[in-house]
């Protein structure tokens, strides 16, 4: 026989794993083509000179050189740009 009674069922115990998104390189560092700058969800930081732009909205260098962060436009948009060396 059991010596336990039977524990009622729950509807928690779910989580989503973790998706690392944020700034990967910040401004003034070096970086190197292909390296990613930016991962997010959404067009938070928009690609500048020198940086393209994942069909998951990672942002990476082209070029080698060091990254610039800037705002501009007239919707005080976030880009990032890679200013060779």
């Amino acid at each position: 026989m059991a010596h336990k009674k039977a524990g009622g069922s729950t509807r928690n115990g779910r989580d989503s794993n973790p998706k690392y998104l944020g700034v990967k390189i910040y401004g003034g560092q070096a970086i190197e083509a292909g390296n990613i700058i930016v991962r997010q969800r959404g067009t938070q930081f928009h690609p500048g000179t020198g940086v393209g732009l994942g069909r998951d909205h990672t942002l990476f260098a082209l070029v080698d050189g060091k990254v610039e962060f800037k705002v501009s436009g007239a919707k005080n948009r976030r880009f990032v740009s890679v200013v060779q060396a």
